[in-house]
């Protein structure tokens, strides 16, 4: 249950890196990003979080994914799909934090003597750590080891391949530079960088042997490579994915024309270069039209095929065992069974429901159901059943038993009339997390059994669902989301399962949860010509209590637009901006500030005006 939306995530603190992704939520999975605070040698000064998804095989494959300049390792957890990925194909994600500067913060060291050989120390020494504490603690496997990451990540996804040839399988480099582009670290800043400053350029034969020169020596198998740039990228110049395609090419002694050209989307050109028994070991990516704004939404899963771990592994995990079927509507042949539907727990999706009946050493089955619910036809008249619910998934795993329903056929001729509908339905008592209800009761003429409470979303549309039973006439309904608008509904059963009609229909809205004031404090990290950099924009609490959300409100100068923005979601109406929190940064306590949201924008040469009207709410 992803909703699509656009963050603009992980991204640089400065004009090189900003980065806008596209991205599928937050994992909606039991698994959890957990940060390692101790992992080994770190020259470096990283920190590290690692995901692990709930099924994995038994040595599962490792990725490290890097974010970009200004960014975090759980910020690129959230903004990039890396980690859904991983709950479907079974691998490790490490998330590393970058924590040192070269005219930026938090950027991956690309740039210095130590980090430019083999074990020299800083940034590269600090990732191997890493990956060696995964294969120790989490049994990952040496022989599936992966690099991917945006602009600065993108940056050390190609260092790392040239250190370390031999931990890594491939790497997928999301608009990055050749490894050795930076001179040192007066050339990592935008405005004085050779690197980046659109005039790169050096003969595949000096791209290629800066590789081989981080490893002298080493004769093994190269790890292979895909690339990803924007044509319209002009922060790290579109120029440079020819210049990283020239020193792959050459350190696998392929040509520089490639193999084969496709189109696997609309505005996207896939170049592919394959050795001689055809595999590919150079794959690069052109995206039509597109600036400092990769990965965007399918393009994490691209790079996970071209590792190769796109195929899943086995679903041994049975589903969650139903809810407790309800009986109504019961006939002399015929009863409706509803239950709280289960969850796939092994990755195989849900396939659907068995339904048995208790009866001695083998219970007969009933039917078989793809929804949460079932009318079984061909009953006994008279005659007590205790039926109970099994879940399968696709790969034909089953759940435990539910707790058995029992209820009784009408006799033929029987009782078939059904309670009338509970009256006078209200609410009160509501919170942030939930409601008490209470109705008038039901009359019958064999007597009432029980109510059925039922729910719906919002306050239009959306579909009742059964949400518990009450013996009494009333239901505390728990566990709702606060600030959201659900009806309810309630209806009686009788002894013989008939149903009565649904009462009125009562509307609530939950509270708002913990509120408080807030400030917003721009700082200006950087300006040029026709752009600058907000980096941090501070919010705090300034109320006494701890707020769990805030949104800002700003203006930008006419002619300016916004190029980029990192660990917000961010809209723009216009010339007004309208920053919200996610996650990981939007509960403060009082007095408490964060430091985490940053954005770029342009402007026309020589307008030296900055955005205004900052509001927090």
């Amino acid at each position: 249950m992803r909703r699509l939306t656009t963050v603009l995530a992980s991204a640089c603190a400065a004009a090189l890196f900003a980065v806008m992704t596209v991205v599928l939520g937050s994992p909606a999975v039991a698994a959890t990003l957990v940060e390692v605070t101790s992992f080994g040698n770190n020259p470096g000064n990283m920190r590290m979080h690692v995901y692990v998804p709930d099924s994995h095989p038994a040595s599962p494959a490792i990725v490290v994914a890097m974010h970009g300049c200004g960014g975090s390792g759980p910020g690129f957890y959230q903004g990039s799909e890396f980690a859904s990925l991983a709950d479907r194909y079974g691998f490790i994600v490490i998330y590393p934090t970058a924590t040192q500067s070269a005219g930026f913060g938090n950027c991956f060291d690309t740039w210095s003597d130590a980090a430019k050989q083999r074990g020299g120390g800083s940034d590269p020494v600090s990732i191997i750590s890493m990956i060696n504490y995964v294969e120790r603690n989490y049994q990952g496997d040496p022989n599936r080891v992966y690099a991917t990451g945006s602009s600065s990540g993108g940056m050390m996804t190609q260092h790392m391949l040239a250190v370390y040839p031999d931990v890594f399988k491939a790497g997928a480099s999301f608009m990055g530079v050749p490894f050795n582009c930076f001179a040192g670290a007066s050339d990592y800043p935008p405005g004085s960088s050779r690197c980046t400053g659109g005039s790169m350029d050096r003969t595949p034969q000096q791209w290629g042997d800066a590789v081989r020169q981080a490893y002298p020596g080493y004769s093994g198998p190269r790890p292979r490579m895909q690339l990803w740039h924007g044509t319209s990228d002009t922060l790290v110049p579109y120029s440079l994915l020819r210049e990283s395609i020239e020193q792959w090419t050459n350190v696998f002694g392929l040509s520089q024309n490639p193999t084969s050209t496709d189109t696997p989307q609309a505005n996207w050109t896939r170049s592919r270069y394959a050795n001689p028994s055809g595999t590919v070991q150079v794959e690069a990516y052109s995206i039509q039209g597109a600036g400092h704004v990769l990965p965007q939404s399918g393009m994490a899963r691209y790079a996970i095929e071209f590792f190769g771990l796109t195929t899943s592994p086995a679903d041994t995990t049975p589903p969650s065992t139903p809810g407790t079927p309800v009986a109504s509507n019961v006939t002399a042949s015929t009863a409706t069974l509803t239950w709280t539907a289960s969850t796939d727990q092994g990755g195989s999706g849900l396939a659907g429901y068995n339904i048995y009946r208790e009866q001695g050493a083998t219970d007969p089955q009933l039917g078989q159901s793809t929804t949460a619910s079932i009318t079984l036809t061909g009953l006994s008249a008279n005659t007590q059943y205790q039926v109970y619910v099994r879940a399968r998934d696709g790969a034909g795993n089953l759940s435990g038993n539910s707790v058995p329903a029992t209820f009784t056929t009408a006799a033929t001729g029987g009782d078939t009339t059904p309670p009338t509908a509970p009256a006078g339905l209200t609410a009160s008592g509501t919170t942030a997390t939930g409601t008490s209800l209470t109705w008038t009761a039901s009359t019958d003429d064999t007597g009432v059994t029980g109510y059925e409470i039922l729910r719906a979303p919002g306050a239009t549309g959306g579909t009742f669902t059964l949400v518990g039973t009450s013996a009494t006439t009333s239901f505390t309904d728990t566990g709702l989301t606060a600030n959201t608008t659900y009806r309810y509904q309630v209806r009686a059963r009788d002894a013989a399962g008939n149903v009565s009609p649904i009462s009125n229909t009562v509307q609530i809205t939950t509270q708002g949860g913990t509120t408080g004031a807030c400030s917003a404090t721009p700082t200006v990290q950087s300006q040029w010509g026709n752009g600058y950099v907000i980096q941090p924009l501070t919010i705090t609490n300034t109320s006494t209590s701890t707020i769990t959300s805030w949104t800002v409100t700003f203006t930008l100068p006419a002619g300016h637009t916004l190029t980029g923005s990192w660990n917000a979601t961010v809209t723009t109406s216009g010339q007004t901006v309208t920053v919200r929190s996610v996650s990981h940064n939007g509960t403060l306590a009082p007095g408490a500030s964060t430091t985490s949201f940053g954005f770029q924008a342009s402007r026309p040469n020589g307008n030296t005006a900055l955005p205004s009207g900052y509001t927090c709410a």
